[in-house]
């Protein structure tokens, strides 16, 4: 009975370290798929190349994604989700609106490359599209909260939208490419990351 009860352990043990190892396995792939996006841009970044910076094989990564843009958008949901943790973690140290969009503005800057491709493939491919928008019906629900109207989404959506243009336009800098500094945009920036942090 005892021996029975041992292997039954051992087994579990053995399924939870598979288990864990694929896990870490997809967090490889993804975080080496993060760093091609944004060394290289979409069109610049093969499978091979994600999976040798990875650490594996080229077969491998077909055991977890279907091809590049499956995990386009495995890196796209990492990135959202490692912004809505920064936005939340800096809104309750309550952060003053300025500090709020440095971090934002870094973050995009940090993914600069991953953002451009972003944009042209929502342009190009539907997949990437409807993530986005996805995405986006995401962070309204989280600001939101259920059962709002659409009327009050749609003046979410709009302040939304200008956070994110706002900020992949200092991050590309359009403003030094118009001969002009990013204070008033970061103040505006600001204003609008405040007015979001209220509407929570």
């Amino acid at each position: 009975m005892a021996d029975a009860e041992s292997a039954r352990d051992a087994q579990a043990a053995q399924g939870a370290k598979r288990a864990r190892s694929k896990g870490e396995t997809r967090r490889r792939l993804t975080r080496a798929a993060a760093e091609e996006f944004n060394a290289h841009g979409f069109a610049g970044t093969d499978t091979n190349k994600i999976a040798r910076r990875a650490g594996f094989a080229p077969q491998t990564f077909y055991r977890w994604f279907k091809d590049k843009t499956d995990i386009f958008l495995a890196v796209y949901r990492d990135w959202e989700e490692a912004e809505r943790e920064m936005f939340a973690g800096l809104a309750a140290q309550k952060a003053p609106p300025l500090k709020l969009a440095e971090a934002v503005i870094s973050h995009h800057r940090n993914y600069l490359l991953f953002r451009r491709s972003l944009r042209q493939l929502a342009v190009e491919d539907e997949a990437v599209r409807a993530a986005r928008a996805e995405s986006r019906r995401r962070q309204l629900s989280r600001v939101a909260g259920p059962g709002a109207s659409k009327s009050r989404l749609a003046e979410l959506a709009v302040l939304l939208l200008q956070i994110e243009r706002l900020c992949d336009g200092v991050a590309e800098g359009e403003f030094a490419d118009l001969g002009l500094g990013e204070k008033e945009a970061k103040k505006t920036l600001g204003a609008l990351l405040e007015e979001l942090r209220r509407q929570h």
